[in-house]
């Protein structure tokens, strides 16, 4: 088993310009993140896991790892030699084992800082998966390299975020509870959170007792990404907010706000 640790994988990408000439290195079945989106803040490190397969092309020994480096990130763009030297999201490390002559599978994970890998909302897309490739002769000089776009992608959604205070509490049952609340969403430039508005957001009931919402009625946010509305008090229960998300935000549930009825 061979460990590329963090500081090896980065190197790949500070090298020289690729030659002209393509590795004939074959990388196949990669997935990221579990083949979900990616959902990241304004702060938080995310490191979304990566596994795929790749094979060396003959005259290329898999008993000596120091000699290649196969590196997956991600890019969006015109092609991955220039998703790379443009700036992308990159290797934390990769775990490779050997599976059968000059083949290995390999995990690992991406390192996503968001403060200096987003620097835009338009970042907030679809990424392609490219690969980093470099063959090294017996001596440790760079033999080959190659930025290749390889099969699949991956979402990059902004995070959201939902509050919700249902009052009065306790209230008298028939009364009428005001449900109040907001949705915002990171916001890469800034490094804050904006508020996400005209955006449908389901007020959810949880009967006590039950174990599963139930969706009461929905409403657009307003400005700054404020939410208001009032209901019927019936039955002691939660109240929250749910919001499904879109293709360039994911979706977030506020924490719940129990009422008791009397």
């Amino acid at each position: 088993m061979a460990v590329l640790a963090g500081a090896v994988a980065l190197a790949a990408f500070t090298a020289p310009a690729a030659q002209a000439a393509a590795t004939g290195v074959t990388v196949s079945k990669a997935v990221v993140n579990g083949g979900k989106p990616i959902v990241v803040g304004t702060s938080q490190v995310v490191t979304p896991s990566t596994s795929y397969h790749f094979t060396l092309p003959a005259g290329y020994s898999t008993a000596h790892p120091e000699r290649y480096a196969v590196v997956l990130f991600l890019y969006h763009g015109t092609t991955a030699d220039k998703g790379a030297k443009a700036g992308g999201i990159y290797s934390n490390f990769e775990d490779c084992l050997e599976d059968g002559t000059r083949a290995w599978n390999c995990k690992g994970e991406l390192y996503i800082e968001p403060r200096y890998r987003l620097d835009s909302d338009n970042d907030a897309t679809t990424w392609k998966i490219g690969a980093s490739i470099r063959l090294f002769k017996s001596n440790g000089t760079l033999a080959a390299q190659e930025y290749r776009t390889v099969a699949g992608s991956v979402q990059v959604k902004r995070q959201a975020k939902a509050t919700v205070n249902a009052a009065p509490e306790p209230v008298k049952k028939g009364a009428t509870i005001t449900v109040t609340g907001s949705l915002v969403r990171a916001d890469w430039v800034k490094h804050s959170t904006t508020g996400y508005v005209a955006q449908p957001v389901r007020l959810q009931f949880l009967k006590k007792g039950a174990t599963a919402y139930t969706t009461v009625k929905t409403v657009k946010t307003g400005t700054k990404g404020a939410l208001k509305t009032t209901v019927k008090a019936s039955v002691d229960g939660s109240w929250r907010w749910y919001f499904g998300g879109t293709p360039t935000t994911g979706a977030t549930a506020s924490a719940a706000d129990y009422v008791d009825v009397r």
